[in-house]
């Protein structure tokens, strides 16, 4: 099985740990140490040789940062993990403080002192978030310093895992659907027009897009660690461990792809000296900046050119992704029969739900791993945005109570992620008005029409109308970009409040995940995958107009749904989805669940 739930409650880690790296800052002349979550390719799930984080404080989300100083130390995470931390952290070593309020400028010039020298690593920290840092300490009259080695890694020693080493294999074309030559001279050309002459990749997704690769260091995503760099001629220089170098690898990537270790790195950095080189401040560690500054090379900022080409999915990727999601549809819907079914006698803990709902997906003997460790929040605990069950918080379903499960799955054609919540027992009337102002801005979301340029920004208030009517709302984005067996979390597209400059595209995947949290009581999400269609007339308009294809297929729990409460166009958008649900999943499942989905997929 995939999923774990033991590795995230030792409390010892701080009091263990953060005395021997306290000892290594000494020996560096150190008086404090930067602890971000973020590894040298920037990723959100990281592997356990990566996670340093979590070995200094025994804090495993996928945000947050710590401070070390020689006589205390804070924490840092954001409010989707408010209530891990306090499992995970030993309150008495590290503060607990928040990620955004502030966060760890704020906490720096304050806690930091006057003439003390903080430790960075240039592999972990983005430039300009380490501008923000650098300014924050010199306001409390401190400076940073860049180290080699980095401290911590010295502290953790022989315990540290060794790096990871997946096979990396080739991605065939009836799944990508574009030749890795093609890709790298269309991105080459935009390169070019952004005035550079080469491009330096670090962000492990794109390097598996653009030459059509696939791996398995990162946990949760098919991905492979390693570096490129990409000519405005799309020649390239890939830089792979050579144990996971398989031997089909040099012949599929051909011969404009010249094959290097990491170590070779250093000096194809120092070989673009006098050129033009682009690289994203966002994707890319301050390392890389000063390595090419070093070098002589001019420094073009910009965004990742693989990010929006790769967003943007072609023909054949569409394809594979909207069978995953029938194939994933028919894992969640025998799931949801048995919630429906044997749950409501004999209501599960979390932990029970997890494992049935991952024994459903393997049983499709395509799983290739899970797209995120799956929250399942019962009654309280999914009033927590980004909950997940451990052995110490894990907590049993309640009759009149809700569960929100929140899971995904990694298949060679398509990534998932889905968010159902479901009713245990006979729901309040609160719980199912709320469920059903959420439904309103999730259908809403999911028929508009807008014209080209329009940004995810401008329709986030969509999914929030129904709840602001009610002076209700929720604090987390609306909807984030999915890759094609890539990651679940991909930019540059989003729908949130927060401004976004990146229109919408046809062939973007998108989540489409308004919610509701009752702190203490309840938590209700749906969310579904969508995809952006080609800008088409409407009759009698003026206009193209883009709109959203559907890729989930799921039955949404109508014991939640206030039929009075839709609209006559909600109630029909509503029964052609479910009809739709019947229709691709129905043949695919037992005739007990079957018969099951004729009933819960039936008109309102």
């Amino acid at each position: 099985m995939f999923q774990t739930f033991n590795e995230t409650t030792d409390r010892s880690f701080g009091p263990r740990h953060v005395p021997l790296i306290r000892k290594a800052m000494a020996e560096q002349g150190l008086d404090g140490l930067l602890v971000p979550h973020e590894d040298e390719h920037q990723n959100e799930y990281l592997p356990a040789a990566n996670d340093r984080l979590a070995w200094a404080t025994g804090f495993t989300g996928s945000a947050g940062a710590a401070v070390i100083l020689k006589d205390k130390a804070a924490v840092f995470v954001d409010g989707r993990y408010t209530l891990q931390v306090r499992d995970q952290v030993d309150a008495a070593m590290f503060e607990i403080r928040d990620l955004v309020d502030g966060g760890v400028p704020a906490y720096l010039e304050t806690a930091a002192g006057k003439g003390q020298v903080l430790g960075y690593d240039p592999r972990l920290h983005s430039p300009d978030a380490l501008e923000r840092l650098r300014a924050a300490a010199a306001k409390a009259g401190a400076e940073l310093r860049p180290v080699d080695p980095n401290p911590l890694d010295l502290a953790w020693g022989a315990e540290r895992p060794a790096q990871p080493k997946a096979p990396v294999v080739p991605q065939p074309l009836a799944q990508s659907g574009e030749d890795s030559a093609d890709k790298r001279a269309r991105v080459g050309k935009s390169v070019q027009a952004k005035g550079a002459e080469a491009a330096v990749l670090t962000a492990p997704s794109s390097i598996a897009w653009l030459f059509n690769v696939r791996g398995g260091d990162v946990i949760r995503s098919p991905l492979p660690l390693g570096q490129a760099i990409l000519n405005s001629d799309g020649t390239a220089r890939l830089f792979l461990d050579p144990d996971k170098v398989t031997e089909d690898l040099p012949a599929w990537l051909g011969n404009q792809v010249r094959l290097e270790t990491p170590e070779d790195l250093p000096q194809a950095l120092a070989d673009l000296m006098g050129k033009k080189v682009l690289v994203d401040p966002g994707q890319s560690s301050a390392w890389y900046f000063e390595a090419l500054k070093s070098a002589g090379a001019e420094v073009v900022r910009g965004d990742d050119p693989c990010a929006l080409p790769r967003a943007c999915k072609n023909k054949v990727e569409l394809a594979g992704t909207t069978n995953a999601h029938i194939r994933d549809g028919a894992a969640i819907s025998r799931f949801l029969y048995w919630l429906a079914t044997d749950a409501q006698d004999n209501p599960p803990d979390e932990i029970e739900v997890v494992t049935r709902l991952e024994g459903f997906r393997a049983a499709t003997g395509a799983l290739k791993d899970l797209s995120f460790d799956t929250i399942a929040g019962a009654a309280s605990n999914g009033a927590i945005v980004h909950y997940r069950p451990t052995e110490r918080l894990n907590k049993r379903a309640e009759k009149g109570s809700l569960l929100l499960v929140d899971s995904g799955a990694q298949y060679l054609d398509g990534t998932t992620d889905i968010t159902r919540t479901v009713a245990i027992g006979e729901p309040s009337a609160e719980m199912a008005e709320r469920f059903t102002l959420v439904l309103k801005g999730h259908l809403a979301l999911a028929s508009i029409r807008f014209p080209p340029g329009t940004t995810g920004s401008a329709l986030d208030v969509l999914a929030r109308a129904p709840l602001w009517a009610q002076g209700l709302d929720y604090d987390h984005g609306t909807g984030h970009g999915v890759g094609v067996y890539l990651g679940v979390h991909e930019g540059p597209q989003r729908i949130s409040k927060l401004p976004n400059f990146v229109a919408l595209q046809p062939g973007m995947i998108v989540s489409n995940e308004p919610g509701y949290y009752k702190e203490g009581a309840y938590g209700i999400r749906i969310e579904n995958l969508q995809y952006v269609t080609e800008a088409t007339a409407i009759s009698g308009g003026e206009r193209p107009m883009h709109g959203f294809e559907t890729l989930t297929l799921a039955p949404i729990d109508r014991r939640l749904i206030v039929v009075d409460l839709l609209t006559p166009a909600e109630r029909a958008q509503m029964d052609a989805y479910h009809a739709k649900v019947l229709e691709k999943i129905g043949p695919l499942v037992e005739p007990h669940v079957r018969a099951w989905l004729e009933d819960v997929c039936a008109p309102l």
